[in-house]
């Protein structure tokens, strides 16, 4: 079997902060839209809130994705 290689923690550390970073400015990002669509158009507070909850697992679905990408860039080990 091959050798693990040590973690980086530093590239860890890196990706889980700007993870943090992102997220929070794109899941808040998808819903304050949301929000902001649902008041625009003067939906009833089920439909806004059901807006809400899409824009917040599209800002999931997005973070997901880019600390699949950054993990790629700044490998945890090695």
């Amino acid at each position: 079997m091959a050798e693990k290689k040590p973690i980086n923690w530093r590239n860890v550390m890196t990706v889980y902060g700007a993870a943090i970073l992102v997220g929070t400015e794109l899941i808040g990002l998808t819903w304050a839209g949301a929000w902001a669509l649902g008041g625009l158009f003067d939906l009833p507070p089920t439909f806004r809130y059901v807006i809400e909850a899409v824009g917040a697992a599209l800002g999931v679905y997005g973070v997901y994705h880019f600390v699949r990408a950054a993990r790629k860039v700044e490998p945890s080990r090695g």
